[in-house]
């Protein structure tokens, strides 16, 4: 037990030191980030933190990949991301971990839900930074009409298809902690949904200034938490 814990706190500060010192997060973001991996350890044990780190990991890849053409349009993450942008991509999985300890009963159905929420956070932040290099054609998910890279609400089939890696990734973290059952397809499914949920919103609300991104992430992640929620009462 003391062992775990030991290790849960060496990766913890190791995290936080790298995180700062490669200025991927605020100091402020990373202590948010902090609490965070602490409440999903807290309830989902070194999977939940193997799914927050590979989200972490993974985003933060692509966001560096050909960074220079897109820096523009990611002027808000010059210099770390902030405690906003954590808790907007990580604060759906957080909930579950309280919710966790206060309803262990019901452990199993939240630790779904926050594979979900973490597989929604990875498809979005993948195909959207991977999909503005590797798109060819850019459509508005709401028209289906060629519109601008970059702009909310559009995707591309390329960008589409990253973002279903993405989520197939966090589903193998889970499978690999949980168990390799049929939970496994249902990770991948909540998790694109979630990010065409993203996509949608974008396009009908943060594109109109109504809602901001950070708003988006995290109605994004808690839309796949709860897809996942109505799946398993279903199926």
């Amino acid at each position: 037990m003391w062992l775990s814990y030991g290790l849960f706190a060496f990766i913890l500060i190791a995290g936080v030191a790298y995180s700062t010192s490669a200025r991927k997060l605020t100091v402020i973001a990373a202590l948010t980030g902090a609490a965070v991996a602490i409440l999903v350890f807290a309830g989902a044990g070194f999977t939940g933190l193997a799914m927050m780190t590979t989200f972490f990991i993974l985003g933060s890849v692509a966001t560096s990949v050909q960074s220079d053409n897109k820096k523009d349009l990611n002027a808000d993450q010059s210099g770390g991301r902030t405690a906003g942008q954590v808790l907007a991509n990580s604060g759906t999985a957080a909930l579950c971990g309280i919710l966790i300890l206060v309803l262990p009963v019901h452990a199993h159905v939240l630790q779904l839900m926050m594979a979900a929420s973490f597989a929604s956070a990875t498809a979005d932040t993948l195909s959207s930074e991977l999909g503005m290099v590797y798109g060819k054609r850019f459509f508005n998910i709401i028209t289906l009409k060629s519109d601008l890279c970059g702009v909310d609400g559009v995707v591309s089939v390329e960008g589409t298809l990253i973002g279903i890696v993405g989520s197939t990734v966090i589903a193998l973290v889970y499978a690999i902690g949980m168990g390799w059952t049929t939970n496994l397809i249902w990770i991948v499914v909540t998790g694109t949904l979630g990010n065409l949920t993203d996509s949608v919103l974008g396009a009908v609300f943060e594109r109109k200034g109504i809602i901001g991104n950070n708003a988006v992430n995290f109605l994004n992640t808690l839309i796949a938490a709860l897809f996942m929620l109505l799946l398993y009462f279903v199926l």
